[in-house]
């Protein structure tokens, strides 16, 4: 006869894989205070949340802020770097684009021709 002991295996996985997998996609919290007195004085009082969730979840809710921790990305100042080294880059690329086809419009119009391209 089994017993919950001999139970089969699959079926406790099977039960806690869906259970992480519900609290994942919908989210789990723990809230709780702690305070220690002594003498019917506050002493000391320790406030703790806890979330348990996906990255999924948590960006939809708009929690973000390991995206910005610079001990979770570490890579991340330097790429923010790059990006706006390159925004620069691309900006001064079309003020001469920019630059360019006015001087041609300019002698193109003083010439009297169409620009026509190459």
């Amino acid at each position: 006869m089994p017993t919950d002991l001999t139970g089969s295996p699959n079926r406790g996985n099977a039960g806690l894989v869906d259970i992480l997998d519900r609290v994942l996609d919908k989210g789990l919290v723990v809230a709780g205070d702690i305070k220690v007195s002594l003498a019917e004085v506050e002493l000391l009082t320790i406030r703790i949340r806890l979330m348990i969730c996906s990255i999924d979840k948590a960006e939809e809710i708009g929690l973000d802020w390991w995206k910005y921790d610079r001990y979770l990305s570490p890579g991340r100042e330097k790429l923010l770097q790059e990006n706006l080294e390159l925004r620069e880059q691309l900006q001064l690329l079309e003020r001469r684009v920019a630059s360019l086809t006015r001087g041609a419009g300019r002698r193109s119009r003083a010439s009297g021709k169409a620009l026509t391209p190459d």
